[in-house]
């Protein structure tokens, strides 16, 4: 297997609905402009307020690829 170098990146999903689906809107728009995603981790979850009620689920998600560089 050759070298591999790749890139971490923190992004930061929401769902008005779950946790789960912010994370998933994450890598999902990712997805579409990254290519050879590898590993996404979950690092963070939070809500939005508002007057001390749930508007929006949100999750911080690191993402890597595969860093295509120049040598």
């Amino acid at each position: 297997m050759p070298d591999s170098v790749y890139k971490v990146i923190t992004l930061v999903g929401t769902s008005t609905e779950s946790w789960e689906k912010a994370a998933k809107a994450a890598v999902d728009r990712a997805g579409k402009t990254l290519r050879e995603l590898r590993v996404a981790e979950v690092v963070e979850l939070d809500m939005q307020l508002d007057n001390g009620k749930v508007e929006a689920y949100r999750a911080k998600v690191r993402v890597s690829f595969k860093f295509e560089g120049k040598d």
